[in-house]
């Protein structure tokens, strides 16, 4: 048998045992969840970044870039989803996790443009970037000038483009064309601190949390997050809502809704109440940033003033210091730099007030036609109502959680009755939804993660159940938003790319053009539309009702020479661009936009400066001259 090795013993200095020696500290075996949270993150990553190189966006027809994405976007939109269910059993204790699942799935839904196009996605985003330009060369503001194409509200609400001159010259870059695509990414992510920070105030489950947020970001298709004012905006808008209700409670208002024994297992108490004096101090820090949401976009202010309004009607929040600062700070700036737009818009509430039909709906007048743009419609539509029905469902089965969470609700549906006052040129039921989404995402998440303890009262079998049923909603709604999201911002993509080749036409036109002159256009939405805008009036004349437009598409070139004022310089851009946006926003009818162009181009009115298969430049032969 063999015998044992003995181990050396250290010794003192006298011969006897001596200390023992150290032992190496034993790290703790990873524990087996630890794989599962991360390996599906980085597999989505892997077949994203497969599948963008060979997206051929360039070759998009009639469903955009749904079906120029390959097989592997898809795949890494599902193993994201799969990935965050799982992150979220140790989101308690890791929320770091779902955190970065849902950071991943900002940028695996929102970048593909960013990395992909060489113009800037969305054709109207062009005209932000004109007046940064314009801010650039001429150092000053003129929002008392009579700049055509709805162009003087952004010298009015310049604070987002002062701001964005800022990094053009900080970054030493061309224009803010070159980082415009990322927009959505970065704006994206500023907005994820600020999202938790109100939700965490309405509960301690960080399951919960995330799950709003992820709901949050695919259900966020509005596409108003591009390099924007109203982008900006909102994410103010949201960090003065997170601060009011963490730190505007009001002393004594909290009742019941601090005892752990009444409310639902997974809200939190009432944050603390807050003196006058504190509250005082309060408004004085927010009055900076209430300010920069009314330098930056004017509906903003309107939607913050509802909404606190909303609040001011609670108990709780009543405070209504806070609302005078922010409705003597939105007055002031519409009676002064704002003015003009405004005193034009207080004349136009006589033909919309009251017009609930007319207000709600989206667009100039025109139908969505084509398959990729009905397809996004139908989108929308479903997404509206999925969201909305999951929110119903958390009302109506966790009633404790929402009467603690009844501030979130309430901001949320304070911005319903604006239909009732003006269609914002045809916005208004974007601007709404996308306001209502937060709380709505909080409350649909709800509906989706059951409460970790348990419900009072409720048995073992009805709890099994309900975690059972769980565990199939949660994975199968997730992907039914983020599916619905697809179509919802890709759908109509061949609308948001524009080769740069018709860019450079349009702007060798603008170039062209001498000061006065006047520009017309079917629609401003197409790149370049506003080059030089301080330089030319404009004319979208196919933007107005369809009856009207059938009109112009008996006699094209007559129509627009009776449009044209004696004596003055006038010439036509038709683009690609724009043949694909009047078609598919209706508000011209199939073939309408090629008729248009074969017409004037033929016309003895009109002289053909510039021509190419993806657009024409004409000019008028004005008799007057």
């Amino acid at each position: 048998m063999r015998q044992q090795e003995s181990v050396p013993v250290p010794l003192d200095r006298d011969g006897g045992p001596g200390p023992a020696a150290p032992t190496a500290p034993r790290r703790p075996p990873a524990p087996p969840d630890a794989f599962w949270a991360w390996a599906p993150l980085l597999l989505a990553t892997a077949l994203w970044l497969y599948a963008l190189p060979r997206t051929g966006f360039r070759a998009m027809d009639d469903y955009g870039l749904l079906d120029r994405l390959p097989p592997a976007y898809y795949a890494s939109l599902a193993v994201l989803t799969a990935g965050f269910v799982l992150s979220l059993r140790r989101a308690g204790t890791a929320p770091w996790w779902p955190a970065g699942y849902s950071a991943g799935l900002l940028v695996a839904l929102k970048a593909p443009p960013a990395v992909l196009y060489d113009c800037v996605r969305y054709p109207w985003a062009s005209k932000h970037d004109a007046v940064v330009d314009m801010l650039l060369a001429n150092g000053r503001l003129r929002p008392d000038a009579g700049l055509s194409g709805n162009m003087s509200a952004y010298e009015q609400w310049p604070g987002f483009f002062t701001l964005n001159a800022a990094l053009v010259r900080a970054f030493g870059v061309e224009g803010a064309a070159s980082f415009a695509n990322w927009a959505p990414v970065v704006l994206g992510l500023l907005l994820l601190p600020v999202l938790v920070l109100l939700y965490r105030t309405f509960t301690d489950d960080w399951r919960l949390v995330w799950t709003a947020v992820w709901i949050f970001q695919a259900a966020n298709w509005v596409g108003q997050d591009y390099l924007a004012p109203q982008g900006l905006a909102y994410l103010l808008h949201l960090a003065v809502l997170a601060v009011v209700l963490r730190h505007f409670v009001r002393p004594g208002t909290a009742g019941r809704l601090r005892d752990r024994s009444y409310l639902d297992p997974a809200a939190t108490a009432v944050p603390p109440p807050t003196g006058l004096r504190q509250r005082a101090l309060c408004v004085l820090l927010l009055a900076p940033l209430i300010a920069a949401v009314n330098a930056v976009h004017q509906l903003t202010p309107v939607m913050l003033c509802v909404c606190l309004l909303a609040l001011a009607l609670t108990r709780r929040y009543r405070n209504w210091g806070l609302l005078a600062v922010a409705g003597l700070l939105m007055l002031a700036w519409d009676l002064t730099m704002g003015r003009p737009l405004f005193v034009e818009t207080l004349g136009t509430l006589k033909d919309s007030l009251g017009e609930l039909t007319r207000n709600s709906r989206a667009g100039y007048a025109g139908q969505l036609t084509g398959p990729g743009p009905e397809l996004a419609g139908r989108a929308n539509v479903a997404m509206v109502l999925l969201v909305a029905a999951l929110a119903a469902v958390a009302l109506l089965t966790r009633r404790r959680l929402a009467h603690g969470a009844l501030p979130l609700l309430l901001v949320s549906a304070a911005p319903l009755p604006l239909f009732v006052v003006n269609d914002y040129g045809g916005e208004m039921l974007f601007r709404v939804y996308l306001f209502g989404l937060p709380g709505a995402a909080f409350f649909a998440a709800a509906a989706l993660v059951p409460a970790a303890a348990g419900r009072p009262g409720e048995g073992d079998a009805a709890r099994l159940r309900r975690r059972r049923t769980a565990a199939v909603a949660l994975p199968a709604a997730l992907l039914l938003l983020v599916a619905g999201f697809l179509p919802s911002y890709y759908g109509k993509e061949a609308m948001y790319y524009t080769p740069p080749a018709e860019t450079a036409m349009v702007e060798r036109a603008m170039d062209r053009a001498p000061d006065g002159a006047l520009v017309l256009a079917a629609t401003g939405s197409f790149p370049g539309s506003l080059h030089r805008y301080d330089h030319h009036e404009h004319w979208f004349f196919a933007e107005q009702e369809l009856p009207e437009n059938e009109k112009l598409l008996a006699d094209p070139a007559r129509y627009l020479a009776a449009g044209i004022p004696p004596g003055v310089r006038a010439y036509v851009v038709l683009t690609r661009t724009q043949d694909v946006y009047t078609a598919g926003e209706g508000l011209l009818p199939p073939g309408g936009f090629a008729t248009l162009r074969a017409d004037l181009t033929a016309s003895p009115l009109f002289e053909v400066v510039e021509e190419h298969p993806y657009g024409v430049v004409l000019a008028y032969r004005n008799p007057a001259r």
